[in-house]
């Protein structure tokens, strides 16, 4: 038997985290089982996580090695949880480990002994049955841990860069900007000579992203933040955003400083504004309350929401396959991830732990090995 952490919200509104046991998987014909043994904890993993449950009245129990966390959903919230009543949820969308069977097919058996990549949820488990298709191999000098933030961090950052290029685009935005996967991102636009306006919401995280070569890096916690930003989009261009925050007044600044920025160097007067396309893609939430915007920018403007998936889908078979070999021939370099803390599945319940990632702040990522303690 293996353990696998599952996450269950009660028709009652209450939220319960555990450790199941499960069996060990057997494959199929064209399928690997991997000893899974790192698998990071991204913000699109708390939202399967903890749901809309309120964490800061989270109650701990059971033993130290099989720990339960339960927490209440505010009665306003247990709409939006109407899909999953009652239903015990594998959680994790990535992960990396060694593949310790294979099925009989010739592409299952290549994979065998391999350090692979991996993607298809229910990843915070000792042992994944996947189909081959699931699995990236990697290089034999890379271990699980350097494998582990392959798909979510780097396919976004990369979705960003060719969404950029497919709409016309010719610099972009990013916000919440010295995290992990905004590392990865200026890596990218400075290696593929990409120009990149940072937002941050610290001076230290500005001199987190300077250090890494950014050009351009804007504090929004700064008295002059509005003219800076619009310094930095006349010099790149810049007329698509990528944020991480959501709500509050970020994504309403941008696009206004996007239409100064245009208005600086327009030729002549429209009482319509700038006919040029800014476009803020809105694709995650660390501020969940209201998106805030002033209608100052004209009338060529677009916020809306971007996720992986639907990307992916989008540009096809041919672009998925680039971006995946990109990841393995850079995944020690260009997407390199820092983790803070390795955790077990125990660990990863304790009040401590469950404190710091929850909170989704910047150099505070934690990775999860379900074999740590076996």
């Amino acid at each position: 038997m293996a353990l696998e952490l599952r996450s269950t919200i009660k028709t009652g509104g209450t939220l319960e985290i555990m450790l199941a046991e499960v069996p060990i998987p057997d494959p199929g014909e064209d399928e690997v089982v991997v000893r899974v043994e790192a698998s990071p904890i991204n913000p699109s993993d708390l939202g399967l996580l903890f749901g809309a449950a309120d964490m800061t009245g989270a109650r701990f129990s059971g033993s130290a090695d099989r720990p339960v966390v339960t927490a209440d959903v505010p009665d306003g919230l247990m709409k939006t949880m109407a899909g999953r009543l009652d239903q015990s949820l594998p959680v994790g969308n990535e992960a990396a480990g060694v593949v310790v069977e294979a099925g009989a097919s010739e592409a299952a058996q290549a994979l065998m002994g391999k350090t692979v990549s991996i993607i298809g949820g229910a990843m915070y488990t000792q042992y994944r049955a996947l189909r081959v298709n699931q699995c990236l191999a990697m290089s034999d000098d890379v271990t699980p841990a350097e494998a582990a933030s392959w798909f979510v961090n780097p396919m976004t950052a990369q979705g960003m860069v060719e969404t950029m290029r497919m709409e016309g685009h010719k610099a972009l935005v990013h916000t919440a900007a010295a995290s992990n996967l905004g590392q990865m991102l200026n890596r990218i636009c400075l290696q593929d000579g990409v120009d990149l306006v940072n937002i941050v919401r610290r001076s230290d995280q500005a001199e987190i992203l300077t250090d890494l070569g950014a050009a351009y890096v804007c504090d929004s916690s700064s008295a002059e933040f509005m003219a800076e930003l619009t310094d930095a989009l006349v010099a790149t261009g810049a007329t698509v955003a990528f944020d991480a925050i959501g709500g509050g007044r970020l994504a309403g600044q941008i696009l206004t400083c996007m239409e100064a920025a245009l208005n600086r160097t327009a030729t002549e007067y429209s009482r319509y504004g700038s006919t040029t396309h800014k476009q803020v893609y809105i694709y995650g939430g660390l501020d969940r309350g209201p998106t805030e915007f002033n209608r100052g920018f004209g009338m060529a403007w677009g916020i809306g929401g971007w996720l992986l998936t639907p990307f992916l889908q989008k540009a096809g078979g041919e672009v998925i396959n680039r971006l995946r070999q990109r990841v393995a021939a850079e995944i020690k370099t260009t997407f390199a991830s820092n983790y803070t803390q390795v955790v077990s599945l125990a660990e990863m319940l304790t009040p401590d732990a469950t404190a710091i990632y929850g909170k989704q702040a910047t150099g505070e990522k934690f990775l999860i090995n379900p074999n740590k303690d076996a």
